[in-house]
């Protein structure tokens, strides 16, 4: 399945809970995408996601759905240093 890099801007500092979390899996679900993992910016008001994803779509989707923001979408592909040993 594709993956792809989400970024998103928040207006205040992001504070995630385990019930927000639940809430982010169940509605992905629903629209077929999965949450791998993400990184928050040091301010707290920035997250990088990286999710699994039929396209694009499914993801603004699941953004809309859930009032997240999606600033930018982009399709990634794997790129590790073990890869050239």
């Amino acid at each position: 399945m594709p993956r792809f890099m989400i970024e998103r801007n928040f207006a205040e500092q992001l504070e995630m809970t385990a019930q927000g979390a639940e809430g982010v899996r169940q509605i992905n679900d629903e629209e077929g995408v999965k949450w791998l993992f993400s990184f928050l910016s040091a301010d707290k008001r920035k997250t990088y996601c990286l999710y699994e994803a039929p396209n694009v779509d499914a993801i603004l989707s699941a953004a809309r759905r859930l009032s997240l923001p999606a600033d930018v979408v982009v399709e990634v592909s794997d790129l590790r240093p073990e890869m050239f040993s």
